[in-house]
């Protein structure tokens, strides 16, 4: 693993938030073209992203404090060390969502058109994050014995690099929007299938997670694979209902 990439003279370049910042940049360059081509105001759309970055990185590390709380009670200092990892995906989409919402409103701009826009972008950046995290030696799989299979520090057996699957599902995720896009669907569509992959992936992949860097939270799932089967049945009707809406067009 290599958490330290570089060191600029007595500052340390660490991966895990070297790795998100390349993916927001990424995600962010795709965003502002596309909006070009869609005549939208790129002005709105870096403000948009600025907002749901900021609104994000807070929510997913309040809920990763909230959800391993006994690990900070005694060690308050290291609330603040988000560059060690660290981050809730679903809390940060939340907090994110909700800053975006509120921007959009406040400027009036369709919430679900920014949406459509910002989903494959966050696919991109998502992708990028979890190669920090297995730079970072975080959030790594079960033992196995595949020929792939990675050893962590600290760690003396392989286990599964699920980092790795997370980023190339993640680029998979993003190649599927770039055609559904072309769909032409109302909006929406493209915010809601992206939620809906990414809660079938979240929930597949948590079993090679769970007892490693997941916990069971209830019926023998984690809180991961809940929170994704409640995204996925909102997304799959929300799916429905813009389906069937523009079939009545």
């Amino acid at each position: 693993m290599r958490p330290i990439l570089f060191e600029i003279g007595p500052l340390p370049i660490r991966a895990y938030g070297f790795m998100m910042m390349i993916g927001f940049i990424i995600g962010l360059y795709r965003a502002v073209r596309a909006a070009g081509k869609r005549g939208m105001d790129t002005s709105y759309v870096v403000d948009t992203a600025l907002y749901a970055l900021i609104s994000g990185i807070a929510g997913a590390r309040l809920f990763f404090i909230l959800l391993n709380w006994p690990e900070f009670k005694g060690n308050l200092g290291s609330i603040l060390s988000i560059w060690e990892g660290g981050l809730s995906f679903h809390g940060g989409v939340l907090f994110a969502v909700a800053a975006v919402y509120i921007y959009a409103r406040s400027k009036r701009i369709p919430f679900m058109q920014i949406a459509d826009l910002l989903a494959p972008s966050l696919a991109i950046g998502y992708a990028f994050a979890r190669i920090g995290c297995f730079l970072n030696g975080c959030c790594y799989g079960i033992q196995t014995d595949l020929f792939f299979g990675v050893r962590f520090p600290d760690l003396y057996d392989l286990r599964h690099p699920t980092q790795l699957y997370a980023s190339a599902a993640s680029f998979l995720i993003y190649l599927a929007l770039t055609r559904v896009e072309k769909w032409q669907m109302p909006q929406g569509y493209v915010f809601a299938a992206y939620l809906a992959m990414y809660s079938v992936y979240r929930f597949l992949i948590e079993f090679l997670r769970k007892g490693a860097t997941a916990e069971v939270l209830a019926f023998g799932l984690t809180e991961a694979q809940i929170v994704s089967i409640a995204i996925f049945v909102v997304a799959g009707i929300a799916l429905w209902r813009i389906k069937r809406k523009a079939g009545e067009h």
